[in-house]
């Protein structure tokens, strides 16, 4: 019998898109190269739209996840996070916010695997209790972190990875390219939660984690958008030590290989 593959939840953008005879018509939205990333891991990627029923029952959809992902997207709305919006905030989607961060909370108090990629980045802090700065280039004085709007053409740039910490094991390396595109950033950091990427074009926080849990990674770049990435396939990974745990708590493991604690899952990163 061959192992299932571990699920992975990951949360879809609301937004209008035009396809065919269509023009302007609502849409959940994921950009597929999220999906294909999941899948060469081994993955099995669930999409998961805004629903309201999340925001009190998140177990709902957590309950058949072994895996979660937070996608980048829209802005985050200010008020979650106790701030005034600032005039470059677009494009808010507060349905969004509202699901994404009752199931951001209550995966990490499960000890679900958990990875946010550019506003899920954000989005973990926030959940965390952080706040955001809501337009880099006031503060920096530079566009480098998004230096092409809706598009990933020369936007590498190296992050400094914390010797030994998640995130330098689960990308493989300590000095890390990444593929940028956003312009809001990390201000105060969540309870809990610790720095452990830096931008090397100024300092700033690109990734971070709960030292205390599992798997809680957020980084501020997009892995999905470099095949050689090896950031998703960590959470993969994890999700599948998840999954095997649950089966055999649950009398399904017996027959699929040995079940390894999340340390040992770890280790096979490196």
């Amino acid at each position: 019998m061959s192992e299932p593959r571990p699920t992975v939840g990951i949360c879809t953008a609301l937004a209008r898109a035009n396809w065919g005879a269509w023009k302007q018509r609502e849409a959940a939205l994921l950009a597929f190269s999220y999906i294909e990333a999941i899948q060469r891991a081994g993955g099995m990627a669930v999409m998961i739209p805004p629903d309201g029923r999340f925001e009190n029952d998140p177990d709902e959809i957590l309950d058949l996840l072994d895996g979660l992902i937070l996608a980048g997207g829209n802005d985050i709305d200010p008020a979650h996070y106790g701030a005034e919006r600032h005039p470059e905030t677009h494009h808010l989607v507060p349905e969004r916010d509202r699901a994404e961060l009752a199931l951001a909370i209550r995966a990490v108090e499960r000890d679900i695997p958990v990875l946010g990629i550019c506003r899920g980045m954000q989005l973990i802090n926030v959940a965390f209790g952080g706040t955001l700065r809501q337009h880099l280039p006031d503060e920096l004085g530079h566009h480098q972190h998004r230096r092409t709007v809706g598009s990933f053409d020369d936007a590498d740039h190296d992050v400094r990875l914390t010797p030994g910490s998640l995130a330098a094991r689960a990308a493989g390396e300590e000095l890390h390219t990444s593929k940028s595109h956003h312009h809001q950033g990390i201000a105060a950091v969540g309870e809990g939660l610790e720095v452990t990427g830096r931008s090397t074009l100024d300092d700033l926080p690109e990734a971070i984690e709960a030292p205390d849990r599992r798997f809680v990674l957020g980084v501020q770049w997009h892995p999905e958008a470099d095949e050689q990435s090896r950031i998703v396939g960590a959470v993969v990974e994890e999700a599948r030590g998840f999954r095997r745990e649950r089966d055999y708590r649950n009398g399904r493991g017996s027959s699929y290989p040995a079940v390894r604690t999340a340390s040992v899952t770890r280790s096979a990163w490196d």
